[in-house]
């Protein structure tokens, strides 16, 4: 109880220095994009191609009505990109700071929150792709679309705890970031993002294992106009309850020898 009531007396903490981290993700960016015209757009480019190419040739392969599958595509690989980027880049949430981290003296979590916000920053830029595609192919009912909002906040509730984890671990082993890399590209795979689940038939066993698969219909289906089943928010609220008392307990456990691994 010791362990959980430091992390969230550090956790409360980083909450209330929003401005530190939100201004200290801001200004990464920035020097990220610096000198470039369209700063983060050209990611959102870039994405755009990777989605029209993959669009028409699994599409094509697949026998997919472009109506439905450029939609469920493109909401699945912006959801993804958010997902997946907080957790790898908050592999390096902590040895990237390290040197505020040795010298002065902060909230342990604002690191792992300016890695959150950075990716947040950068999705909304990708979102014009899923604002682009459902404005073309038209939005099929309004009354799910609120329900978006409540599923990207657990998406990236869950997108933040996993960070806290791996981020605690990777300034203790420096090997992780590649092993979680390595993960994250292939739960790419063989999560529904390029394909239905319905697809996989006998071996949808799958999906339905993967943990992953679950965040992303709580943010894309209520964009495709589809009512998310009560089990997919069963899993992802467990999920994000389990895993920030995990995270939590895991980090007030090790809180004060975080400096001394880095």
């Amino acid at each position: 109880m010791a362990a959980l009531g430091t992390a969230t007396a550090d956790l409360n903490a980083s909450l209330k220095s929003w401005r530190l981290w939100s201004l200290l993700g801001w200004i990464e960016i920035r020097q990220r994009y610096a000198r470039s015209k369209l700063g983060p757009f050209w990611l959102t480019i870039s994405m755009g191609v990777v989605i029209g190419a993959i669009g028409l040739v699994f599409g094509a392969l697949l026998g997919q009505n472009m109506d439905t599958y450029l939609p469920m595509l493109s909401i699945g690989m912006v959801a993804w990109t958010l997902m997946a980027t907080t957790i790898t880049e908050g592999c390096n949430a902590y040895i990237n700071s390290s040197n505020y981290i040795r010298q002065v003296h902060t909230p342990r979590l604002i690191y792992v929150l300016q890695a959150m916000w950075r990716n947040f920053i950068i999705f909304l830029h990708n979102f014009v792709i899923v604002l682009i595609v459902l404005g073309i192919y038209g939005v099929k009912s309004w009354e799910t679309v609120p329900l978006f909002l409540l599923g990207l906040i657990v998406l990236m509730l869950n997108a933040v705890w996993m960070a806290m984890v791996v981020g605690l671990f990777s300034a203790r082993f420096r090997d992780l970031p590649q092993i979680v890399m390595a993960f994250m590209q292939m739960m790419y795979f063989v999560t529904p993002i390029m394909f239905a689940a319905s697809a996989l038939k006998k071996h949808e066993w799958i999906v339905t294992f993967n943990p992953f698969a679950y965040l992303i219909d709580l943010v894309r289906e209520p964009l495709l106009g589809e009512w998310p089943a009560l089990l997919t928010w069963e899993v992802a609220l467990g999920m994000t309850i389990a895993g920030w008392l995990f995270a939590l307990a895991l980090t007030g456990r090790y809180h004060k020898r975080i400096p001394y691994w880095l």
